[in-house]
């Protein structure tokens, strides 16, 4: 992580008693519980070695994890290196992480001591002793790191805090006294929104503003107020600001107050520019004269200008006289000195080994003369003669946007694309043909001469039809070969037409009954009189339905007597095949079933109540059960065993 976007990523560090909670809570979720003292004593002594490595291992992954996590200051950029030792004090800082890295390795030692035991352990409750005590002595262990776990936390929030500020980016540095204006300005030529108060050292840290200058991206840092004093005397607020001045490649912009409402002169400004001094070396500086809506440069008396002079005198100083307050000067500052800093990092590339590296691969090609004739420079007399468009001139040509004006919203204004087309005829300009027609293109059969073609061919059509070149009779020009052909020709015409009508019948006939639905019921006297005419003899099924016919009169007459008597009877009738029973009441041939519906389909009685008995004997467990039948749909209890008992091992429990 080189920059504080990547520190801002640092997960939160819990207190000593938050950790030793979560990680036996760890130990006893995902490593088993049930232990008897009649397991054989190896497994026994598996069982507790497994919890001690296990509960070693979490805190090894914890604490490594935060140790890896917050960035060694030694790999990271010296401005974020000084910054963070500013405001945390490096050594402080370093000590916290190296206790718990000891912590680390004093747990891992007691885990090893402590397996070792294990490994000689004789009895369950041997085991059990010797693995409470390893995780008493680790919790203790941990619960010593509660000062370096909480100062890391609280440097963990203030990181997080810190703004954004890349290092090597484009930068513009703002410094100066307390109350001179440095939030002010920010606030003018960027998007930040720093609190700025009537007061000194409103700012007490580093503030980040963006803006965009010649379609690049630039970072403004403001800085907290400096005062005057030795360096070992400055607090943490003006540290930050002197860290910043000394590692940050970047453009200084140093704010004075000529009017002195800031609260102090002329002369202790002009003397802390002096005493920073040294930090400006190899970077653009721009004197920024703020508040000249009080008092200007120039209006300064004579001593206070010897100071600002003494400043001035510097030849790398661009001096620039501003107002935050009535907005004067405030582009042009930004502009000068974003102007500078690009000229100075150009430079500095110059200066570099790079430039060499590129020139090598850089070929600058020059023309060479084709020959001696002196071509001057040419302007068309039209171009010179051009006048210029003037909006308020009647004689102006008349332009798009003059003639939507003219509609004056009463008309829909649409740009005709079409008027300025250059054809022979102006009157083809608006004409509509199609580019395809039936897939092909239309301009590959456009002829400009068609019609005298068209006109040419007539009238040779014409001379062939005076001269008789179509009367001859069209059987005489055909050869006996050609005759052949053309028989054949038909003939296979033919055969296929045959055959594909012929698919078209049976496919129209596929679905359909073989038998017409009409012809289906036929009388007895045409089914005889058709096998007569097959040559059959029918003779027999004359007989039989003339005996159903007797048969159904009978039948019928039965009925009529018994309507006519009142009530039901039975009639015997004798008919040619010996005779059927007929009952009284519709007249239908007696339908009795030859066996009992009660017996099952059974053959005997003693079957039917045999399966009876087994049947009932069936439905006495879903009975019990207020079930219909064993069909009756099974519910199972909501939390089968395998939810309820065992260990629960690692992995999800949304379902527990």
């Amino acid at each position: 992580m080189s920059t504080v976007a990547g520190l801002q990523r640092i997960a939160p560090v819990p207190t000593a008693a938050e950790f030793v909670d979560a990680v036996l809570n760890a130990t006893m979720r995902k490593t088993p519980t049930v232990i008897h003292k009649n397991f054989k004593i190896s497994r026994i002594r598996n069982f507790y070695m497994r919890k001690v490595k296990f509960t070693q291992d979490t805190f090894d992954e914890k604490l490594g994890r935060i140790i890896s996590e917050f960035p060694i200051l030694d790999n990271l950029h010296p401005f974020l290196s000084s910054l963070l030792n500013v405001l945390y004090d490096k050594n402080h800082y370093k000590l916290a992480l190296g206790q718990l890295n000891t912590a680390r390795h004093l747990i891992s030692q007691v885990s090893k001591d402590y397996v070792r035991l294990l490994k000689f352990g004789d009895s369950l409750y041997r085991c059990k002793q010797l693995k409470r005590a390893a995780l008493g002595r680790m919790a203790t262990i941990m619960k010593r790191q509660k000062d370096p776990l909480a100062y890391l936390e609280q440097v963990r929030q203030h990181i997080s805090r810190l703004p954004a500020i890349d290092p090597n980016t484009r930068t513009l540095l703002i410094c100066g006294y307390p109350n001179v204006g440095k939030s002010s300005f920010v606030n003018k030529i960027t998007r930040a929104d720093v609190d700025v108060q009537p007061y000194a050292f409103t700012t007490k840290s580093l503030f980040v503003g963006h803006m965009d200058y010649k379609y690049l991206r630039w970072q403004v840092i403001d800085t907290p107020g400096v005062l005057d004093h030795p360096l070992e005397e400055m607090n943490t607020i003006e540290m930050q600001s002197i860290t910043a001045l000394a590692h940050l490649r970047s453009a200084v912009l140093y704010f004075m107050d000529l009017s002195e409402q800031c609260g102090y002169t002329v002369e202790a400004q002009c003397k802390l520019f002096h005493s920073i001094k040294p930090l400006f070396q190899n970077k653009p500086t721009i004197l920024v004269i703020n508040k000249i809506d009080v008092v200007r440069l120039s209006e300064l008396s004579p001593d206070n200008r010897a100071f600002v002079d003494s400043i001035i005198a510097d030849k790398s100083v661009t001096v620039v006289e501003a107002s935050t307050y009535s907005e004067e000067g405030v582009i042009d500052v930004r502009n000068k000195s974003c102007d500078a800093l690009l000229a100075h990092r150009v430079e500095q590339k110059l200066k570099g080994s790079r430039i060499e590296a590129v020139a090598n691969k850089i070929h600058v090609a020059m023309p060479v003369k084709r020959d001696d004739v002196d071509r001057a420079p040419f302007i068309p007399e039209a171009a010179k003669n051009r006048t210029k468009y003037d909006k308020t001139d009647p004689n102006r040509p008349r332009t798009e946007r003059d003639v939507e004006q003219a509609l004056d919203g009463i008309d829909v204004y649409s740009v005709d694309m079409k008027k300025n087309y250059v054809l022979g005829d102006d009157s083809w300009k608006y004409d509509v043909i199609p580019e395809f027609y039936n897939g092909k293109n239309v301009a590959d059969f456009i002829d400009p001469e068609i019609e005298a073609k068209l006109e040419a061919l007539e009238r040779e059509e014409e001379a062939l039809e005076a001269q008789g070149f179509y009367a001859s009779d069209e059987e005489e020009m055909l050869d006996s070969d050609e005759e052949e052909f053309r028989d054949a020709a038909s003939q296979v015409a033919q055969r296929k037409a045959e055959i594909k009508l012929k698919s078209q019948e049976k496919n129209r006939l596929q679905n359909r009954p073989i038998i017409p639905r009409k012809k289906k019921h036929v009388s007895l006297t045409e089914f005889t009189h058709g096998m007569r005419k097959m040559g059959h003899d029918p003779a027999v099924l004359e007989k039989r339905a003339a005996r159903l016919v007797d048969s159904k009169k009978a039948a019928w007459e039965a009925a009529e007597v018994r309507d006519a008597t009142g009530g039901d009877m039975d009639i015997d009738m004798e008919g040619e095949d010996g005779g059927k029973e007929v009952r009284g009441g519709k007249g239908v041939v007696d339908r009795t079933p030859r066996s009992s519906r009660q017996l099952l389909g059974m053959a005997t009685r003693q079957q039917a109540d045999k399966a009876i008995e087994l049947r009932k004997f069936a439905q006495r467990e879903p009975a019990r059960l207020a079930k219909a039948s064993e069909s009756d749909r099974h519910v199972p209890i909501t939390k089968p065993k395998w939810m309820l008992a065992g260990k629960r091992k690692g992995g999800k429990t949304q379902r527990r």
